[in-house]
């Protein structure tokens, strides 16, 4: 199946819906604006949608398969992920980076693996085990430290 995201004035991404293969393939084909044109006649626009484009669920093309809050770059012909913190960049892929690096040790004890998430507060990562003791990532020893918690 096809899928078709559609985008609002400010190139978001506000929905992405199923399409029929045929219809891609009798109306233009995979990527082309007659196939997204067409698709119009198929699902109409919301109140806030002006286009709809085509996206890959396998990643096969436009970067990424898009989804709602996403961003349509036309330039670069790709979808872009939501900023998922303010203090986060796109690196030359168009990939988010936390300012600092993921960590490189991910597991502990027997190759159990820890939760890992942002800590946007402390500009930190921050783990928790599988007894939820939380510890914080050192980038310059390459460790986690307890936090005491």
């Amino acid at each position: 199946m096809a899928h078709f995201a559609e985008i609002d004035l400010n190139n978001k991404v506000l929905r992405v819906v199923v399409a029929c293969n045929q219809d891609i393939a009798n109306n233009g084909g995979e990527q082309s604006e007659q196939a997204a044109e067409h698709f119009k006649t198929v699902c109409r626009l919301s109140e806030n949608g002006v286009k709809w484009v085509q996206t890959s669920y396998n990643d096969n093309f436009r970067k990424q398969y898009a989804g709602i809050g996403y961003s349509f770059d036309s330039t670069k012909n790709k979808f872009i992920a939501s900023q998922p913190f303010a203090s986060w960049s796109l690196d030359s892929n168009d990939d988010w980076q936390a300012p600092v690096a993921y960590p490189t040790v991910t597991t502990y004890g027997d190759n159990v693996r820890y939760f890992i998430s942002w800590d946007e507060a402390g500009q930190r990562w921050m783990g928790k085990d599988d007894q939820n003791n939380e510890f914080f990532w050192i980038p310059s020893s390459s460790s986690w430290i307890s936090t005491g918690n």
